[in-house]
């Protein structure tokens, strides 16, 4: 005996689960699981300037960075993976890199809270209240980090938590020394 309601939804319904298999498996073996590619890769980094977060009458941006490798990272205390980023932050500070951070679409007293709790890695924070700095940089979620040289061009760009290995494999192994005498 069959049963025809079956028969006519098993060819579907197997099609579904085996691209759904070719799926799934294609991005948990994909090379570039984190990596977005960005508009702004081998372009020159946005200018910007924005609020000091520890001193708002103090402007922090671009111009304080210019001829050396320096990181962004976009964060907010309201954002899960900036948490889970933090300490790969610190840690990653200690490599001598600055890294900038832009407060996004927070409250300065939260992020001010924030540091102050969890640590400081940033050498500066600017703070983007209206979020005008994040679409300058094409971020749509944080965090959002990037690499810049000291020609002032975005050479990569990360979405998602930094770990350790991202530190390590995508940011530190690209950053060349400054020539002697150079700082």
């Amino acid at each position: 005996m069959s049963m025809p309601g079956l028969n006519r939804f098993a060819v579907p319904l197997i099609t579904l689960a085996v691209l759904a298999l070719v799926l799934w498996v294609g991005i948990r073996h994909s090379a570039d699981v984190g990596t977005i590619a960005s508009p702004l890769i081998n372009k020159p980094a946005p200018q910007w300037e924005l609020p000091s977060l520890t001193d708002p009458n103090q402007r922090v941006g671009s111009k304080d960075l210019h001829g050396q490798w320096y990181v962004v990272n976009v964060w907010g205390t309201w954002c899960v993976e900036c948490r889970a980023e933090h300490d790969t932050l610190l840690e990653a500070q200690r490599s001598g890199v600055p890294i900038i951070g832009i407060d996004w679409n927070d409250q300065d007293a939260d992020a001010l809270a924030w540091l102050a709790k969890l640590g400081n890695p940033y050498r500066m924070v600017g703070v983007d209240h209206d979020g005008h700095a994040a679409i300058d940089w094409g971020v749509y979620g944080a965090p959002e980090t990037f690499l810049i040289n000291p020609e002032g061009v975005v050479v990569f760009k990360h979405v998602g938590a930094l770990t350790p290995e991202v530190w390590h494999k995508d940011f530190a192994a690209r950053v060349t020394p400054a020539p002697a005498g150079r700082s």
